[in-house]
Order: C-alpha cells, then structure tokens, then sequence
C-alpha cells in the first residue's frame, strides 16, 4: 500500500526538504581534490543537525554480515554506483562522485542525490552527467496523477540507452516519507503499465545510469557499496517528487530552483 500524504504532511517533507538541498549545496562547495569523503561526511552531519534534522543514512540497517550504515552520507566515486561509505578516500583531478543525502524532519524522510565533477572531468564524464541529470528531468514530468510507474521508468530509459548507456536494473527508485523505503519503482519500464500515481504520494526518483553494462557488483568486505560490473563510470541523480493535483512537486529543489521553475511556469 502506498501512503498518500495531505497538504500539511508534504508541507512538512519541503521543510526537510529544504535542509537536503541546503546541505547538497553546501557539500558542491567543498568537493575539491584532496578532501576526503570522510570530510564531507562531517560536513554534512554538522549542517543537517544544526537545521533540526538527523542524517537517515547514519546507522542505517544493512544486509545480513553487515554493520549499520556508518555514515550520515552515501559517498560513492566513478564505477561505485551508490552506498559509498565515507572514509579515507581522496578525491581526486577528474573523479565524478554522487552524493547522497537523507535527512529525517518532524517524522519525514527526504532523500536526494546529485553527481558531482572533482575539478576538471574528462568529455565522456561530462555527457554522462548530463545524461543522467536529464534521465532525472524526463522522470520528474511523468510524477503526475494518472501516470504509472511504467510511465517514469520508460522516460529513463528513452533518454539513457539511445545514448548506449545502461539503465541499472537492480536499483530502484521507491516510496519515500514516514519510512526511507516504501514501495519499489523501477527504473526502467513499459509506458501505460503499472502502478497508477495518484495525489499525495511522494517517491525518490534516482535514475541511476553507466557508461557500459546495468549490472552491478556489490564490494564483499563492506556489503554496502555498489559497482558497475564492468568498472564503467556510472551517474546518480535523485529527487524526493510528490505527485500533486498541480503536477510534480520537487520536495528537494532548492529554493533557487524552486524559484527558476516558478519564473518559467
């Protein structure tokens, strides 16, 4: 069952939303060469408590074998698709890094993920950015009433793979609010199927695209991190959408993006 939110609930979640799109803005501010991934983290857990939120991520339960998550971000760089843990790595001249943030507000979760470059990327990073980023865009004007799921997942897929690229299968997007993960929907699919979006439903919406193959490998020591198979660069970007009677609401815009797509409307 997918839970509907009312006008006050999803209030509520734009509130932490907010805080996840600060928090976002301020980690693009310090992704440089030579920080760490641990560095970041820090940032993130100081700036999200002092707005009155807490880092979901952090202490997040894992797959059996594996310790709660220990961070208060996912830090995931070049063929680590997602669930980076952040620790001693050091970014490096021409690394591509996806971060993502969950912050908990008043009882909500908001979840969001941006790809970011480390200095100056090469072309073939450029374009993936900008694919995934537009794989995102595509999603979003499908988060409307009486879409379905096969709708938002098709929208992925036509703007990635006429492009060669993968659309990794065993990741999903999924419910999102009073839990971080509710009801699964993929991130690939048939238009005019599935699942029926309705008003009031919230779901992070985070294609997640590769140069090469969609299958994934996950790292046996830490049980958390996610690779391409191939070792192929690979893209993640993520909002937290509600399907509104107005169309998508982006619970974690930032207010100037918020402010850009008012001006355009």
């Amino acid at each position: 069952m997918i839970v509907r939110k009312s006008k006050n609930e999803l209030q509520t979640m734009r509130e932490g939303g907010k805080i996840t799109a600060a928090c976002h803005k301020l980690l693009a501010e310090n992704i440089r060469p030579g920080v760490t991934t641990k560095e970041l983290d820090s940032i993130a857990e100081e700036f999200i408590r002092s707005k009155g939120g807490t880092p979901e991520f952090l202490g997040y339960p894992g797959q059996p074998g594996a310790v709660d998550f220990p961070g208060s971000i996912c830090a995931s760089p070049n063929a680590m698709i997602v669930h980076g843990i952040p620790g001693k790595y050091r970014l490096e001249e021409g690394d591509i890094i996806s971060i993502d943030i969950g912050t908990r507000f008043e009882g909500f979760v908001t979840d969001s993920a941006w790809t970011h470059p480390v200095g100056e990327i090469s072309d073939e990073a450029k374009k993936l950015l900008d694919v995934t980023e537009r794989c995102l865009y595509a999603a979003t004007e499908e988060m409307r009433p009486g879409k379905r799921f096969g709708d938002v997942g098709n929208a992925i897929q036509s703007v990635a793979e006429p492009e060669g690229y993968g659309v990794v299968r065993d990741l999903v997007s999924h419910e999102v609010g009073r839990e971080m993960h509710g009801i699964q929907l993929p991130n690939y699919g048939k238009a005019g199927t599935g699942t029926r979006l309705l008003p009031g439903m919230t779901f992070a919406v985070e294609p997640m695209i590769t140069v090469g193959t969609y299958e994934i490998a996950i790292d046996e020591r830490d049980k958390w991190s996610i690779y391409t198979a191939d070792g192929s660069l690979s893209a993640h970007f993520e909002h937290t959408i509600a399907v509104t009677e107005d169309g998508p609401w982006v619970i974690t815009a930032s207010e100037a993006e918020e402010f850009d797509r008012a001006e355009s409307a």
